[in-house]
């Protein structure tokens, strides 16, 4: 008998803790009914160039929610962090619910509710903040040669994007470091021109109580700016 006591108490104590949530808790696809698809982003941006904190980025949701290719713009939906619960808004412009939440947490998990439908419990363990080392922001830069590009992070990431303006958006390995090539670098023979380096990392997990085709991620950007120096040519 203690030991049920015990266990009850533990599991009250991993649920209003947050022990479930904390960055390391790992994927969980959830539960539901089946019958909804859902398309949910969470997507942190930097407040401060090159941020290196978790408070020093800032958190957007956008879910779709549809039932028999219909938008679904009544119920409940909501994420869960280590931050709190955000009760998310319909937006009929997007066709989406939207919310914010201050700060980057990692570890996020998604709720619906609409009527007797619903998918419950999706928790996506996103990736750790990343920030660039080299170079540094605002550095000069010479676009006639190899650019190499390197960044700190603790695990690797199952998704990479780099992108700078001139070769736009560019699936990648999340090794720490990329380089550039001569031509990726937007530039002008004759002045400096800005330029802006920008990386997202992501996780993804398939909810197991959705409709087949749904998705959630968690994704964190990082970007800076540099000065590439005039080609001459």
């Amino acid at each position: 008998m203690r030991t049920q006591l015990l266990r009850a108490a533990l599991a009250v104590c991993l649920a209003a803790c947050g022990g479930d949530l904390d960055p390391g808790s790992g994927n969980d696809p959830g539960t539901g009914t089946s019958t909804l698809f859902v398309d949910g982003d969470v997507e942190a941006t930097p407040t401060i160039t090159n941020a290196s904190r978790a408070a020093d980025f800032s958190t957007h949701f956008q879910v779709a929610v549809r039932k028999n290719d219909a938008a679904v713009t009544t119920g409940e939906v909501t994420l869960t962090s280590n931050g709190g619960t955000v009760a998310l808004v319909y937006d009929s412009g997007e066709n989406r619910w939207v919310g914010q939440q201050s700060g980057y947490h990692e570890v996020y998990e998604l709720s619906v509710t609409s009527g007797d439908d619903r998918v419950s419990g999706v928790r996506v363990d996103g990736p750790a903040p990343h920030h660039f080392t080299a170079p540094l922001p605002g550095a000069a830069v010479d676009a006639t040669v190899p650019l190499a590009v390197r960044w700190d992070r603790d695990e690797a990431a199952d998704i990479a994007q780099f992108e700078t303006q001139e070769i736009g958006e560019l699936a990648i390995a999340d090794t720490g470091s990329y380089t550039v090539p001569v031509g990726g670098l937007k530039s002008n023979g004759g002045e400096a021109t800005e330029e802006r380096l920008r990386l997202d990392r992501a996780s993804q997990v398939t909810p197991a109580g959705a409709v087949v085709g749904s998705s959630v991620r968690v994704r964190i950007r990082n970007e800076i700016d540099l000065l590439v120096q005039a080609t001459g040519q």
